[in-house]
């Protein structure tokens, strides 16, 4: 893969670039600043994979994750993962919406295999969430399954819904109507108690519930 990284600290930079070339990867650009990363992008010639820390210069805070937004926007079937030492979850619901990004916390990078093939994943149009961010998007209750209460036919239709179809697919699929498809959808969403302020990513995140739930 063609690798371009984002990351301020020049230790972990140039160490995850060893990694990665290590690895077979081809680092085609670093960049220590959310601006430097956007420019290092646009001046690359093809490449897979952005890796960027969250919180970059100018302002240490979200920057690398405004600016994986913007990369985002410019190519859409570019692969994104941020790192960050901590969970921040601001911008992680729209870009996992649309596919082809991880996020992972930076202890994560030292599981070098479970790392590398997180990166394939993500490059290949895949997501990948750290499972404590996934936690802190659904605010799940780890004691019990938020899942319980949904019907054989909810279950049914939440697993089409994880696999990207839509309310018309969904209906073709389990040969229901389209009014129907969305009865189950919105019965869905308000037996997991997603809450109404998120009502454009209500459906992103019943998906990840979905499959953290799968993964334990």
């Amino acid at each position: 893969m063609r690798v371009v990284i984002g990351e301020d600290s020049a230790l972990f930079r140039e160490g995850l670039a060893r990694l990665l070339a290590d690895a077979g990867h081809d680092v085609v650009a670093k960049a220590q600043d959310a601006p430097g990363l956007v420019a290092a992008v646009d001046a690359a010639a093809d490449p897979d994979l952005v890796i960027a820390d969250i919180r970059m210069p100018p302002d240490h805070t979200d920057d690398g994750a405004r600016a994986a937004r913007r990369i985002r926007d410019a190519h859409p079937g570019l692969g994104i993962v941020l790192l960050s030492q901590h969970v921040e979850t601001r911008h992680s619901v729209e870009l996992v919406s649309r596919g082809g990004f991880g996020y992972l916390l930076k202890d994560r990078v030292f599981d070098v295999d479970d790392f590398l093939d997180t990166l394939r994943r993500v490059a290949a149009g895949g997501s990948a969430l750290d499972p404590e961010v996934v936690s802190r998007l659904i605010g799940v209750r780890r004691a019990a399954d938020p899942l319980a209460s949904l019907s054989a036919r909810e279950r049914e239709v939440l697993a089409l819904m994880a696999e990207g179809r839509t309310n018309v697919g969904i209906a073709r699929r389990l040969y229901l109507t389209d009014r129907t498809v969305e009865t189950h959808v919105s019965s869905i969403l308000a037996k997991l108690g997603l809450p109404g302020s998120e009502e454009d990513h209500r459906r992103v995140l019943a998906v990840l519930l979905y499959l953290n739930r799968a993964r334990s």
